[in-house]
């Protein structure tokens, strides 16, 4: 599976340059790739003032990935802010190459910024089918959460995250993820933003794809930038069933 992770300045509550910005990369990207990942809330920023920018499910944003998925013919994954029965929601979209898309309400709210006040968490994973692969699909702050994306009695092959993670906690960042990959034999694909925002909050990026041993396929990278590597099936396998660690995980169910 050939994947493209696109990191970048957010610029700040301003849909449509970033979305024309989002559209101007994807349409110059080969024709050959499988999968584009795209930050958290990667039209606005990780903004606390919804009301000024949500839109419908099959608003502005939804149209222009729908119409680039289907003419590059490749999947495109990212969140962005929607608005439904009068809540709001982190909505991560994953939208198919004919033009189908499945939806993801984050679950874990990011308490520290006060999310939890202005959106309505959500309260099941997605894990999607796609060329062969399952993918689960999970938001920023549901990477501290181990137990949320633990593989046991489901059954995926890349774990994608994408967030807007400050600098400050780069560091768990780049723990975490690594850990992630490691404990579901799984590859993470994980998709940050860079640049700084009004708050003066700096991202560094550190965007990265990590194989299910911790080796990073795409090392963490600073900067606006667009990279791609091709994920092999075949190796996941082999490597799943000479180190067989997850036939002896714990059994447990999460409530």
């Amino acid at each position: 599976m050939k994947t493209a992770v696109l990191q970048f300045d957010t610029i700040w509550e301003d849909k449509q340059t970033n979305l024309n910005f989002v559209q101007t990369e994807i349409l110059s990207m080969p024709t050959d790739i499988d999968l584009i990942v795209l930050p958290e809330m990667f039209t606005t920023g990780f903004t606390m003032k919804p009301e000024h920018v949500a839109e419908e499910e099959q608003g502005t944003t939804f149209q222009t990935l729908q119409k680039l998925a289907m003419s590059k013919q490749t999947a495109i994954t990212g969140s962005w802010v929607i608005k439904e029965n009068n809540k709001y929601y982190n909505r991560l979209f994953f939208v198919f190459p004919d033009g189908s898309y499945k939806t993801y309400n984050k679950c874990h709210l990011f308490t520290l910024a006060g999310e939890e006040k202005v959106y309505t968490a959500g309260n099941e994973k997605l894990i999607v089918s796609y060329k062969g692969w399952n993918i689960c699909l999970l938001v920023c702050y549901d990477l501290r959460f181990p137990i949320f994306s633990r593989i046991v009695g489901e059954n995926y092959d890349i774990l994608v995250y994408v967030a807007s993670w400050p600098d400050r906690r780069i560091n768990a960042w780049d723990a975490l993820l690594k850990a992630r990959a490691i404990e579901n034999m799984s590859y993470v694909v994980a998709v940050n933003r860079c640049g700084t925002d009004p708050e003066g909050v700096y991202y560094s990026g550190h965007s990265q794809i990590i194989d299910c041993m911790g080796n990073m396929v795409v090392e963490p990278f600073e900067d606006q930038y667009t990279k791609t590597a091709i994920l092999e099936k075949e190796s996941l396998q082999k490597a799943r069933v000479k180190f067989a660690f997850l036939n002896d995980a714990d059994k447990f169910e999460m409530k």
